[in-house]
């Protein structure tokens, strides 16, 4: 996934400037620093099967192990993008790297999924810091928007390539040994980023005018976190559990005391005067849903593939692969699209193939081990999200005027980020609670000896149908295995539609908020090639502006 960081950067040198001293250091650094932040971000999807063998888990703590990660980077993701301001973009991805180090060996090390939920979190406060960190250090040490764009392709890039190579990391070592060796190569990883980054980065900062919003920080982190607890523990607790009404009360609180915090803030950490814009706000809302049916999809294969049908990791990876590798091997073609194509044809397309690949998982049959028939799915949804990742972005930042780029990219990012986050917790939500309740129907019109209908509930009532599912031959609770595996085949499959009805939605807002806005060419765009060319023979280039 493409990000953008909205934190003010130095003046680049003008395009015909000789070479930023540090250019191919601190791009090199910046690269390997966020292939090892996404590589944490996406190691448990081939692992949750493990993970439930291993810890013992049920369905919400499942969740919680990609959930602790997204939340801990959507909090703090603003914030950092300050601190890397103020003290140093280095510095940040160091911190950052030594985060992350630390989050997986707390993971290689848990003896429980409390434990591991812990190291997630850690993980993400480190990518958190890392992916705002190493892309300003990019941007203050490149000349021009043409060199610019091909260093942030090549951060892209790897950034991709991390996302696609993580499952298969996780299922080669799960295969060899144990899923713990996954997370000690991760700690591997980011102490040798963070070397790098100490040693070929070059350092900047840019500390005029930044400062901290603390109420704000404390506010929303507080309101997201409670939110979606309630979230994710309701399937199981039950919606009406103390416990999850208080925990939705109080973060719509925290949450509406955010909001006026940033009204009257002097420097805001989200700047809701961007949402007077209309292409700026469909382009923030189909950024959530689009990518919530994203991340959503990934977690219902991950989950599909491993805790229901107990397959082998390595064959989990594979469809990670056709999720994933897109996103890679398109970033040519997305990027030439961009400057021919308006990006809100792209979006719209883009969301329709997730839409359309989505569908197809729903009808997925769950008895079937074969991989075959996640290949169409899983690459349609794929090449959508590569269509749709970088284009959210560009109808973003081109919809608003050049002062308020930044402020608008930071926060494009950060609802981006968002819907990641609300992925795994809202289809989690909607298969546990669909497969909950397909199972206790299931097993009241079942004639099954009394003690393992006996068994059987008492298991689901602790675990749920996962649970169940999980019970080895001859277990107790044995006999109503196929119960529960046609239980949570039928519960993933909803959640399958869900993300396939949020694609659709995503891109029904893209084709139709954004009637009327025509497609133009920015100044520069539209300067005489003499005058954008720099002394070198390169000529600057803008993606195309969104105009009202």
């Amino acid at each position: 996934m493409t990000r953008d960081n909205g934190t003010a950067v130095s003046q680049s040198p003008a395009a015909g400037a000789a070479r930023t001293p540090g250019y191919a250091g601190t791009l090199a650094a910046a690269c390997g620093a966020v292939f090892v932040a996404q590589v944490a971000n996406a190691l448990p999807a081939s692992l949750n099967g493990l993970f439930q063998r291993d810890l013992h888990t049920h369905g919400s703590q499942l969740t919680w192990v990609t959930a602790a990660f997204m939340i801990a980077v959507v909090c703090f993701e603003f914030s950092f993008g300050v601190l890397g301001d103020l003290f140093g973009r280095r510095r940040l991805v160091v911190a950052g790297t030594v985060l992350v180090a630390a989050g997986s060996t707390v993971a290689a090390l848990a003896p429980t999924v409390q434990v591991l939920w812990i190291g997630a979190a850690l993980n993400g406060l480190g990518a958190g810091a890392m992916f705002p960190g190493s892309l300003t250090a990019i941007t203050a040490v490149t000349r021009g928007t043409r060199e610019r764009a091909h260093a942030v392709a090549l951060w892209s890039g790897c950034l991709s390539a991390g996302a696609a190579v993580s499952p298969l990391l996780g299922g080669v070592f799960a295969k060899v040994g144990s899923w713990r060796g996954s997370f000690w190569v991760l700690v591997a990883l980011a102490l040798v980023s963070a070397v790098l980054t100490r040693a070929l980065a070059a350092e900047s900062r840019a500390p005029r005018g930044r400062r901290l919003d603390v109420p704000g920080q404390i506010t929303f982190a507080a309101g997201l976190v409670l939110v979606l607890y309630g979230a994710v523990e309701g399937p199981e607790s039950g919606w009406t559990a103390l416990p999850v009404l208080l925990a939705f009360a109080l973060g719509a609180c925290f949450l509406a005391g955010f909001v006026v915090v940033e009204l009257g803030a002097e420097s805001p950490l989200f700047d809701l005067r961007l949402f007077r814009n209309r292409a700026f706000t469909v382009s923030s809302v189909v950024a959530v849903i689009g990518m919530l049916a994203f991340l959503g999809a990934c977690f219902s294969t991950s989950m599909w593939l491993g805790p229901v049908q107990h397959q082998d990791p390595l064959r989990v990876a594979v469809p990670f692969l056709l999720l994933q590798g897109p996103a890679f091997l398109l970033i040519p073609v997305v990027s030439r699209l961009l400057h021919r194509v308006a990006a809100s044809w792209l979006l719209t397309s883009g969301f329709v193939l997730m839409a359309i690949g989505c569908l197809l998982c729903a009808r997925l049959d769950v008895d079937d081990p074969g991989l075959g028939a996640f290949v169409v799915p899983a690459l349609l949804v794929g090449i959508g999200f590569a269509l749709t990742v970088s284009s959210v972005t560009a109808v973003a930042l081109n919809s608003v005027p050049p002062e308020l780029a930044g402020m608008a990219s930071a926060t494009t990012n950060m609802l981006r980020d968002l819907g990641f986050a609300l992925g795994p917790v809202v289809v989690g939500a909607v298969a546990l609670s669909n497969a909950g309740s397909a199972f206790t129907r299931n097993l009241s019109g079942a004639h099954l000896p009394a003690a393992q209908l006996a068994a059987a509930r008492q298991i689901a009532g602790a675990g749920g149908p996962l649970a169940v599912n999980s019970v080895p031959p001859g277990g107790p609770a044995a006999a109503a295995h196929g119960l529960a595996l046609d239980a949570l085949g039928s519960g993933f499959g909803t959640a399958f539609l869900v993300c396939g009805a949020a694609a659709a939605v995503a891109a029904a807002l893209t084709a139709f908020g954004m009637i009327g806005l025509r497609v133009g060419r920015s100044a520069e765009d539209e300067a005489p090639a003499s005058s954008a060319q720099g002394g070198d023979g390169r000529t600057g280039s803008t993606a195309a502006a969104l105009r009202p």
